[in-house]
């Protein structure tokens, strides 16, 4: 093992079709099949014949990306040689020797369901990368093993480079099948949000992946698939993948964990909310601010500590904001506890935008991560749990904001947010003359939590 961390460590089929349990039922009869077609929705991967749309890579994916496109291709083609070394095909099966490269798809992959095979000898130790990040743990699960003392006798399918007592690092259950008996993998990957079904046994449930390259910053938005290589011969088959797009991911989202949760807006007016309503219309279901109005609508219902959760759909440029425990008048951002921003902060015209300002921010406090947004004109998915003086916002099934303002000391433009402490208030959205919409809002109230 090169490296202790690496210790390999590391359907929903389309919503509007398949529940939940019939897609794994039917997960489980189709991986029994040797070499079988890829089900309604999937796409082979692996074509089973030879090693076109992988190649070899087994580094910090940073220090690929980095490079320019035509110099990324040149190392892909240079990895080649040594890949086919270690990499064959056999009766429709990948199969590697141990060593080696990790086999790597060349296409990149954000939101998807993945569906893959297995089987693997005594003393094995791998896994599954995703986006290029370790790893879904496949062990040697026995004593024999020699690995009950880091995990393996918890069995496969864990995310085991996730920090020590992180959700998803030991599986639910062992779920492994002996060896000679071909395994699979269900991997659900929403957001840096991963599901993992072995056998047809849920082993990660929601899971926050870490990001084991860059501990301070969340999973990559997108990243290529990599099978491990780690000492012993491992076996794949029946690699099929399929992409969810952003309508079937904020439903995934939205179902999870979803107890508790009441609307607040009912799609046909704004019973239960106060403000400046008459700068707001409700188009199709969502509350969107009237071109150049604005102001702070907000429920009349107030909240201590509490989750939100809603979607939002931010046209080329868009601005507004949410109002968190906000008095019922003057600028949330100051008087209120803050404003968590709502922007398009990538468009041009915030090319000079302070990181304290960027979409999910604390207005002027706490600066979000960036780039998980989804295109302008795709609904988004949006978590936001304010516990005390802390806020945690998840964006798209990943965290980009997990602060604690009672430790802020420094403001941008140093003007300070005097609201900043304040222990209840209203929910809203603060609007700045964007058509920026906002639908499915529901809130969970964690007061005595």
């Amino acid at each position: 093992m090169k490296n202790p961390s690496f210790h390999s460590s590391n359907s929903l089929a389309p919503a509007t079709v398949l529940s939940t349990a019939a897609a794994i039922l039917i997960t489980i009869s189709l991986h029994a099949q040797a070499a079988s077609a890829p089900p309604a929705g999937f796409t082979a991967i692996f074509n089973g014949e030879n090693l076109t749309g992988w190649y070899g890579l087994n580094e910090d994916p940073r220090k690929l990306w980095a490079l320019p496109e035509d110099e990324r291709a040149k190392k892909r083609a240079a990895s080649m040689e040594a890949f086919k070394k270690h990499w064959t095909v056999e009766n429709g099966e990948f199969v590697n020797d141990g060593h080696g490269d990790y086999a790597t798809t060349e296409k990149e992959f954000g939101d998807y369901e993945l569906l893959i095979d297995y089987k693997t000898v005594a003393d094995a130790d791998s896994g599954i990368y995703l986006r290029a990040t370790p790893q879904v743990q496949i062990w040697d699960f026995t004593e024999k093993g020699g690995k009950w003392n880091i995990g393996a006798d918890k069995g496969s399918g864990g995310l085991w480079n996730n920090s020590p007592g992180a959700p998803g690092k030991d599986p639910l259950v062992l779920a492994d099948k002996s060896f000679g008996q071909w395994n699979s993998f269900r991997i659900m990957q929403v957001g840096a949000r991963t599901t993992v079904y072995l056998n047809g046994k849920l082993v990660v449930d929601h899971a926050i992946m870490e990001n084991y390259w860059d501990r301070k910053n969340p999973l990559w938005k997108k990243g290529p698939i990599q099978l491990q290589t780690h000492g012993g011969e491992i076996r794949w088959r029946n690699v099929f993948l399929r992409e969810i797009h952003a309508e079937e991911a904020n439903a995934l989202l939205s179902k999870h964990n979803s107890d508790g949760f009441k609307t607040v807006f009912n799609g046909r007016d704004f019973d239960g909310w106060d403000g400046p309503l008459n700068n707001y219309q409700i188009v199709e279901g969502a509350i969107v601010c009237k071109p150049s109005n604005g102001g702070t609508i907000y429920t009349k219902e107030e909240y201590s500590d509490f989750a939100a959760r809603f979607e939002f759909k931010l046209p080329p440029g868009g601005n507004n904001g949410l109002a968190i425990r906000y008095p019922g008048s003057g600028d949330t951002a100051y008087a209120g506890m803050c404003e968590l921003q709502v922007l398009d902060d990538g468009h041009a015209k915030y090319s000079g935008l302070d990181p304290r300002q960027a979409h999910g921010s604390a207005y002027g406090m706490a600066a979000a991560h960036r780039g998980f947004l989804r295109p302008t004109g795709e609904w988004n998915f949006q978590e936001v749990t304010v516990k005390g003086s802390t806020i945690r916002v998840e964006l798209n099934g990943t965290v980009i904001l997990n602060t604690d303002l009672s430790k802020i000391s420094e403001y941008m433009a140093n003007n300070p947010h005097p609201g900043k402490s304040r222990k209840s208030g209203h929910f809203g959205f603060a609007g700045h003359s964007d058509p920026v919409a906002f639908r499915n809002v529901q809130i969970k109230s964690l007061a005595g939590h």
